[in-house]
């Protein structure tokens, strides 16, 4: 039973038949309530308005260290697998491709518009996100998040901030058998799951990837030279002062209970990262909707 409402209980019957309750249990029963309400936006919340690559004086530093932290990687996750230029145009003149439709993508610079894709990825897409548990500073965990932006695959992360803490390291636990991360589950597969990153890699290569013989496997080596990976993701966490080491005082109780919420990004991007990293520290679920440089989903 939760602690709240044991003592709620004991309250209770410390009251009895009192007619007019002490002001403890009234403050108890007003916690209970307030603990119980759904989340909302705070008083005067208004949504920004996008307003695509806009620095504010407080995003410097964000934007510098994840920029470091997108060098170290080499950019891995910024590209789909197979990632190719399709179209372009200047000044209305077609310089290659066939121009997209009016409701697809493209990114324009003034008199200039350029469309990418990728040229091997199947067009089909699991049909249900797959399950990731992990934390930001792993460096594990950051291998999986990149093939899951390389292979444009969304991706529920259920946050386990430093491997133990957070009611997901219970669900860890009793999925799995131990408080190991990265883990994943496949809700597309009898809910298969698996530890360890290199296994996880090569299963969804094999599952959601394109043929092994479609794309150069030279194309992974950031991710699959274990010394060169491991070392690089280490001080990509380091440069961001290694966050969601543990779970943030003052989050919620309930969070982990949540509707995952949904977020569109891509793991390199020095704008999504401070996000990320608060959605971990908060442990709150969230599906990761990849948008690198040629995915179907931009």
């Amino acid at each position: 039973m939760h602690q709240l409402t044991m003592k709620l209980v004991v309250a209770l019957f410390a009251v009895g038949a009192s007619a007019r309750p002490p002001a403890t249990l009234v403050a108890l029963f007003a916690v209970g309530a307030s603990a119980l309400q759904p989340p909302r936006p705070p008083a005067g919340f208004a949504p920004p308005e996008p307003k695509p690559l806009q620095i504010g004086d407080s995003d410097v530093g964000d934007l510098l260290s994840g920029g470091a932290a997108l060098a170290l990687r080499l950019a891995t996750g910024t590209f789909v697998l197979g990632w190719r230029p399709c179209y372009a145009s200047a000044f209305g003149v077609t310089l290659f491709g066939d121009a997209p439709a009016d409701d697809e993508y493209r990114l324009a610079l003034g008199p200039i518009a350029y469309r990418d894709d990728s040229s091997v990825l199947p067009a089909t897409r699991p049909a249900k996100p797959v399950i990731l548990y992990e934390y930001e500073s792993s460096p594990f965990c950051r291998k999986v998040r990149e093939i899951c932006c390389l292979l444009d695959i969304e991706c529920e992360m259920r946050p386990v901030p430093g491997a133990r803490q957070g009611a997901f390291a219970q669900k860890l636990a009793a999925a799995g058998g131990k408080m190991t991360v990265p883990y994943l589950e496949d809700p597309n597969n009898a809910d298969k799951g698996m530890y360890e990153s290199d296994d996880i890699v090569e299963y969804l290569l094999d599952e959601y990837g394109p043929p092994r013989d479609a794309y150069d496997s030279l194309a992974l080596w950031p991710l699959k030279l274990g010394p060169f990976q491991l070392v690089t993701s280490t001080l990509a966490a380091i440069a961001r002062g290694l966050p969601c080491g543990a779970r943030r005082p003052d989050a919620r109780p309930d969070n982990e209970a949540m509707k995952p919420l949904e977020m569109w990004g891509y793991e390199t991007s020095p704008f999504v990262r401070p996000v990320r990293e608060t959605l971990c520290a908060l442990t709150l679920p969230h599906v990761v909707v990849p948008c690198a440089r040629g995915s179907a989903n931009r």
